[in-house]
């Protein structure tokens, strides 16, 4: 069965929902599936999809595509993917967990494995090593995911109609496994309290658009001071959001891209002054306004319709 599948961008952490909360971002991967002969996988890339370039083996796509067969005990049978993305690579947008769900959707479409979203996500998450972008790829919208003794929970998380994400994203990528090996392996237990009571902020602050909750959550003690001088230019964009009047501005996901979370009636002005800020630094940055509740990733699967071969007499 050939398949196509969309899936959606995503921006991680917004300040205190350090792995584990995430938004789903109008910027899509698409790609498509059909059943080839053999047991091989081949994959045709397109868009920012190009600036790729790894093993095979590594391939996300594939990975995802693999694992989903894994899971489900199904042979992998030859298939040909073709795929394309306006998702920025490595700059905070989710492209890493848009690529794996993509392949697992892929494999669960083509060789109708039946699996849950529950499912995809955990196989996902597995993959990616968290899952707070893979489960608004998944759901769409806000997602707060949280690991119990029972296994990997998502729930969506509410946000109040008049809010807006603006994110800034300059051309150069920000490596996500250095990012992380710069966070310190303990903090002290004073900030780790904050770090609580921030994350809950972000929850009833995107719920109710309360400013000053926003404002404390996306000022956040577990990552962000560690990672913001990886940034050129980070201060003086998040200076700018806030003073043109966004609740606050962090790094999407481990970077390059900053996101500022402001009221709607501001979002023109925000967005901006945070690319004016940019440009001031020599950064010529791109801006993606995000209005919530983007969806999450859809699939549409296509019959192949064998035509019978006409045999007229003469």
């Amino acid at each position: 069965m050939t398949a196509r599948v969309r899936v959606p961008a995503s921006s991680s952490n917004l300040g205190a929902g350090f792995d584990c909360v995430g938004v789903a971002v109008d910027r899509w991967l698409v790609a498509s599936v059909t059943p080839a002969a053999g047991t091989g996988i081949s994959i045709r890339r397109g868009g920012r999809l190009t600036a790729v370039s790894v093993a095979f083996d590594e391939d996300l796509l594939a990975r995802g595509f693999r694992a989903a067969c894994a899971v489900a005990r199904a042979p992998t049978t030859g298939a040909a993917i073709d795929a394309t993305s306006d998702i920025q690579v490595g700059c905070g947008l989710g492209s890493s967990a848009a690529a794996i769900v993509a392949g697992i959707l892929l494999a669960d479409a083509a060789f109708e494995l039946n699996l849950s979203r529950q499912q995809i996500v955990e196989i996902a998450a597995a993959i990616e090593g968290h899952p707070d972008n893979v489960a608004p790829a998944v759901y769409g919208g806000a997602v707060l995911s949280v690991r119990t003794s029972s296994g990997l929970v998502a729930t969506p998380l509410s946000v109040a109609s008049g809010l807006e994400l603006l994110l800034a994203m300059p051309p150069f990528p920000s490596d996500t496994k250095a990012a992380r090996a710069v966070l310190p392996k303990t903090l002290p237990h004073s900030d780790a309290v904050l770090a609580a009571s921030r994350a809950a902020a972000l929850v009833q602050g995107l719920s109710t658009g309360d400013g000053a909750l926003l404002s404390a959550a996306l000022d956040d003690v577990l990552h962000v001071p560690f990672r913001r001088g990886r940034i050129p230019g980070y201060d003086a964009v998040v200076a700018a959001a806030q003073n043109a009047g966004a609740f606050g501005a962090t790094l999407s996901g481990a970077g390059s891209a900053i996101v500022a979370i402001a009221p709607r009636e501001r979002s023109n002005a925000v967005g901006a002054a945070m690319i004016a800020a940019w440009r001031t630094a020599g950064v010529e940055a791109e801006l993606i306004r995000s209005a919530h509740p983007v969806p999450g990733a859809t699939v549409t699967r296509i019959l192949q319709v064998i035509q019978p071969v006409s045999s007229e007499l003469s």
